[in-house]
């Protein structure tokens, strides 16, 4: 795709973040897009922000969970703005656990949201961009869905699940020769409300949920940065895409020493759940 000017662009979790900060790049840039979440206050919020560019917009409360509401929004949008170009499956939340203390139902909540959401997105407007005939379906990954951290394990496992399903379709529609493209993208840390709206299954001296703002204190990269990135993936039909300095060595360490970065994890973790414990008394 060499320009998103003129294009219709499919963005979900819009009501703030990457997902705003990528709705707002691309109504700039020319692109009509269509927005949901399910926070409806900050989606009304980001459509009021797009509709100052002059672009087509349409804002819907989906529910990415829900296979139904969202093969019902990708034929509205096809339908209202005349077809669709590109999906962005960005929609996500954060579960603090070990994976001993983990609910079910709160594993079921993320993986329903995390890895399905990206699955009905996916399914449901590859028809629409098939029928384009030029499009791009970026998927929302993490740099934890490239290794593997204590107490994330829900978390790991839908951005591995994401970066897999990612990879196998990409693979699949260049065996087609299909002109669409596909991205997995890998945030590091994202100056978002994903942490601060994470549930947490808190035991003494694994995981502390006033610890947020600290936590959150180490995001080092905006949402407009992480923006640009995801438009410079479309525009080159990037495979993959990192964001953010701490993306990349990431990537670089688990690269380097695929096994031995457990290690040094544990370490720290160690250090931590130690600290902790002494907090607690």
């Amino acid at each position: 795709m060499k320009t998103v000017q003129g294009k219709v662009a499919a963005i979900t979790g819009a009501g703030s973040g990457i997902g705003r900060a990528t709705a707002k790049l691309l109504a700039r840039k020319g692109c009509h897009v269509a927005i949901s979440d399910v926070n409806e206050t900050g989606l009304a919020e980001t459509e009021a922000m797009c509709r100052q560019a002059g672009v087509k917009v349409l804002a819907a409360r989906v529910d990415v969970a829900q296979r139904a509401e969202v093969e019902a929004w990708a034929a509205q949008v096809a339908r209202e703005l005349g077809g669709v170009n590109i999906i962005i499956n960005n929609a996500g939340v954060a579960l603090g656990s070990t994976i001993e203390d983990m609910r079910y139902e709160d594993f079921e909540w993320l993986m329903n949201i995390n890895f399905w959401g990206v699955v009905h997105g996916t399914k449901a407007f590859l028809p629409h961009l098939k029928a384009a005939g030029d499009g791009h379906i970026v998927n929302i990954s993490s740099v934890f869905g490239l290794i593997g951290v204590p107490t994330q394990g829900a978390y790991n496992a839908a951005k591995f699940a994401v970066k897999g399903f990612t990879e196998a379709l990409r693979q699949e529609l260049e065996i087609e020769g299909l002109p669409i493209g596909v991205t997995s993208v890998h945030p590091g840390g994202i100056k978002t409300n994903i942490a601060r709206n994470a549930r947490f299954t808190v035991r003494k001296g694994w995981v502390e949920e006033e610890s947020n703002s600290d936590f959150e204190k180490a995001f080092s990269t905006s949402p407009e940065v992480a923006a640009e990135n995801i438009l410079q993936a479309i525009l080159k039909n990037r495979r993959r895409q990192l964001i953010g300095a701490d993306a990349v060595l990431i990537d670089l360490v688990q690269r380097a020493l695929p096994t031995l970065y457990q290690s040094l994890l544990v370490a720290g973790a160690r250090r931590r759940r130690q600290k902790l414990l002494n907090k607690a008394g």
